[in-house]
């Protein structure tokens, strides 16, 4: 173990949940899975310890995606790193449980059955190589064991592609961002280093030399890489994730994609937009959105949008899916156009909204719009989004794919949650700044 900032931070951190996808053979096992689970056994009840339980009998579990990896990487190390004179009784061979003369119950799990946590209290768990477990482990599962005792927990391994792992790193910074900007000590935090930090030099050499840029990006530097062609590639969080203002007298722009999981909406308004070199332009800045998971419809959906925005002073322009006009909503009279234009109008009033619905062009030329207005070929960023008030369109334009072979058209089928706030913005964007500006709609044939 190599002297490290990162991870001496890590090492001092009270956060309840810590989020480490640091790189492959990096130390973040042998860190916080191995030396730190045993001080949180042994020291549960030193008042003057970051590792003090009130609890009289804390219960602590590392874990892995089977019981077989789990064992393999903890069990043996955890014997070794544990002194005989610590333990009330022998090792439990067949549990994989360690029994602490402090009281604590050290035990190695596997996975691949998420629901052995349930219905025992714990204290601190960790899920080691999370992005290869189920995704519903914590959600469904490893959270509410945790809530009895207010219970931390650790996730640590390689990124595994924008998966659910990705999700939850991104959660975590958001989460820790908000408690900071508010004042208050963040829950969860966010830990990375690359390989090459520990590593001799001579081993990432070797590796660059066995593995294609993709996977090293992974393995090694700790990326969550996409191992598919991103329909969006523009797109970076350093370059487009900014804060943006909202003006209550300026037109405010909605628009819509008809779906019931997710229901989606975008808000957005024109403004001035800067990129990292302190340029300006006048873009499109999303400034929030509407994501009901499951069981949404088009009511749900417009009612929120006048729910958060209702106090809206300036004009309102509606655009979006051109066919949910053709189309019922579910257990609702009329189409889905006349079910947002009734609820908005009710609202602000006929004379306040304007719906620019054009009848939808090709997939492939809607995203070549976005993208040229994500960044053009002069280098300007004519496109952003507020993370803090749309994360959930900050991951469609990051998770959306194209069809692998394909002539352009969006993988609609490799994470049914994704395209749809994508697909909204795309609509307005291609109504206002469309790459192919002359439609011959009887033909469908389109012209530079």
């Amino acid at each position: 173990m190599r002297p490290h900032p990162e991870q001496a931070r890590l090492w001092k951190s009270r956060a309840r949940f810590r989020v480490v996808p640091a790189g492959r053979r990096s130390g973040k096992t042998e860190l916080v899975g191995k030396r730190q689970m045993v001080l949180r056994c042994i020291q549960c009840h030193d008042q003057s310890s970051q590792y003090y339980r009130a609890s009289e009998d804390p219960r602590f579990f590392v874990s892995a995606p089977t019981r077989d990896q789990a064992k393999r990487i903890y069990w043996e190390d955890l014997k070794r790193l544990t002194a005989k004179a610590w333990l009330a009784k022998p090792p439990n061979e067949s549990q994989l449980i360690l029994n602490y003369i402090t009281g604590a119950e050290l035990h190695v799990l596997g996975m691949d059955r998420p629901e052995r946590v349930e219905g025992t209290p714990w204290d601190y768990g960790l899920l080691d190589e999370y992005g290869n477990m189920k995704k519903h482990t914590w959600g469904a599962h490893v959270r509410p064991a945790l809530s009895d005792r207010k219970g931390g927990c650790d996730f640590i391994g390689v990124p595994e592609g924008r998966n659910h792992y990705y999700d939850l790193y991104r959660l975590a910074q958001r989460r820790k961002a908000k408690a900071q900007d508010e004042g208050r000590q963040p829950e969860w935090d966010v830990f990375w280093w690359p390989s090459r930090d520990i590593l001799p030099e001579d081993e990432i050499q070797a590796a660059k030399e066995d593995l294609d840029e993709i996977t090293f990006d992974q393995e090694y530097n700790a990326s969550f890489v996409n191992y598919t062609g991103r329909a969006y590639y523009p797109f970076r969080e350093d370059l487009h994730c900014v804060r943006l203002l909202y003006d209550k007298y300026s037109d405010l722009i909605f628009a819509l994609d008809f779906n019931v999981a997710p229901g989606v909406a975008v808000i957005m308004q024109e403004q001035q937009l800067h990129d990292k070199g302190n340029r300006s332009a006048v873009g499109t800045g999303v400034i929030g959105e509407v994501y009901v998971p499951t069981n949404s419809n088009t009511e749900i959906v417009a009612n929120k949008l006048v729910t958060d925005w209702g106090k809206h002073k300036g004009r309102i322009f509606i655009y979006g899916d051109y066919t949910g006009g053709t189309r019922k909503s579910s257990s609702l009279m009329g189409s889905d156009w006349e079910i947002v234009r009734r609820i908005l109008r009710n609202h602000f009033g006929a004379e306040k909204c304007f719906f620019r619905v054009k009848p939808n062009p090709r997939e492939r030329d809607r995203v070549n719009s976005v993208n040229s207005r994500l960044l053009s070929l002069d280098g300007k960023v004519r496109l952003a989004v507020d993370p803090g008030k749309a994360p959930h369109v900050v991951r469609d334009f990051e998770g959306v794919v194209l069809v692998e072979g394909g002539s352009g058209e969006l993988d609609k089928a490799a994470n049914p949650e994704l395209t749809h706030l994508t697909d909204a913005i795309g609509y307005y964007i291609w109504t206002e700044y469309p790459l192919s500006r002359v439609w011959d709609p009887l033909k469908e044939k389109y012209w530079k």
